[in-house]
């Protein structure tokens, strides 16, 4: 049994998403979710990030990280804003030595649906297809975090 965290990283809202695959490669969720930053200045809300990110780690101790790659920003702001915040979750990964792998959103797309620019409701119907869900999780944040940890183990799979 192998267990990833999938990240879908932000400052406001950080999805995150635990599944377990077994020796056979059936899915399975154990946990996931959205953290939101409660926080206004841009230091304590990467502190908060590190924090609550550590925490995951510690709790569910999964054997890999897979945290979604920046692939294109209209808003170079918020590009830098999100590379800071990925920055204290790969430090946070880095400090309990979790291997992490950093798929793209179009390597995520394929993974899932076998195609780079498929729409965000395909790629959520296939996580709960494989995550056997009763229904999609409420916030995209939370969805694309599953769907990056369903893609690291292709990944990782396909590194092997």
């Amino acid at each position: 049994m192998t267990k990833i965290l999938g990240i879908d990283p932000g400052t406001k809202r950080v999805g995150y998403g635990l599944i377990e695959v077994n020796k056979k490669g059936q899915f399975q969720a154990l946990d996931f979710g959205c953290l939101e930053t409660k926080l206004k200045d841009e230091g304590e809300i990467l502190e908060e990030i590190f924090q609550k990110i550590s925490q995951l780690l510690k709790k569910h101790r999964p054997d890999l990280m897979a945290l979604e790659k920046l692939f294109f920003f209209k808003n170079h702001k918020t590009a830098f804003q999100v590379s800071q915040a990925r920055g204290v979750i790969i430090l946070a990964g880095q400090n309990q030595k979790i291997p992490i792998f950093q798929p793209t959103p179009l390597e995520i797309k394929v993974c899932l649906t076998g195609y780079g620019r498929a729409e965000k409701q395909q790629v959520a119907l296939m996580v709960k297809n494989a995550l056997k869900l009763e229904k999609i999780p409420k916030l995209d944040d939370t969805t694309d975090a599953l769907a990056c940890a369903i893609a690291g183990h292709y990944l990782r799979k396909l590194k092997n």
